[in-house]
């Protein structure tokens, strides 16, 4: 029992203190993972520029493998979340799709630390990936709503192709990883900057009717298989 006159509650601003820390900690976090990779990440150094301490991180995360899949966590749930958000379901499927692949696009290439960070956890081949429940969760919504979208344009005969939703999360995703992830080695090597401004409408629209054009496509209910007269042109 609390002591005469002493509550039990916890007081608001000391809750707001406490959810504001937090997600400071987890957004310098986010930067220091993106930039030097979990093993080059150092605690002392997120504490440092948090002005808080090691011992405070540990105490709101559990110490630095939970932290970094906090931030992995954190990274996921933004795309997740721009993607539930999209008001599609008044759109043609043709138009719903394409806004999908727009939004990713736009996600991949305004968050350039969530593709350091994916990027990361492929060296580490998603070890961390695999602790978290809350990954493996956020994934079904995003592949429920390509699905969704896939399977009215299926009924309406516009679209065509043997594709299912994970496939297709994967070509879109593909593009604009890519885009973002190979950039310099890209450019080095070609003399092209894929995210010159200049350029930037010419690729958001190129995957657009890649998707678009993969799905749609006369022969793409037999899955892209040619004939040999078609083979042989």
């Amino acid at each position: 029992m609390s002591p005469p006159g002493r509550s039990t509650a916890v007081d608001p601003e000391r809750r707001r203190d406490a959810e504001r820390t937090k997600a400071e900690i987890l957004k310098i976090a986010t930067e220091e993972f993106a930039q030097r990779g979990y093993a080059g990440a150092r605690v002392d150094e997120i504490a440092a520029r948090t002005q808080t301490t090691k011992r405070m991180i540990y105490y709101y995360f559990g110490g630095k493998e939970r932290l970094y899949i906090a931030v992995l966590e954190s990274a996921y749930a933004e795309i997740r979340v721009a993607e539930q958000s999209l008001a599609v379901e008044h759109l043609d499927p043709v138009s719903a799709i394409r806004t999908l692949a727009e939004v990713t696009f736009d996600h991949h290439e305004s968050h350039p630390d969530f593709v350091r960070l994916v990027s990361t956890e492929n060296i580490h081949r998603a070890e961390h990936i695999a602790k978290s429940q809350a990954l493996t969760n956020l994934t079904n919504p995003a592949i429920d709503l390509i699905a969704t979208v896939l399977e009215a344009g299926r009924e309406q005969g516009v679209f065509t192709a043997d594709i299912d939703a994970v496939d297709l999360h994967m070509l879109i995703s593909s593009f604009c990883f890519f885009r973002v992830a190979n950039r310099h080695t890209f450019g080095t090597l070609f003399g092209r900057d894929l995210t010159d401004p200049a350029r930037r409408d010419h690729y958001r629209q190129m995957l657009g009717d890649i998707v678009v054009g993969h799905l749609t496509s006369p022969g793409g209910a037999g899955g892209g298989t040619s004939g040999p007269t078609t083979a042989a042109r």
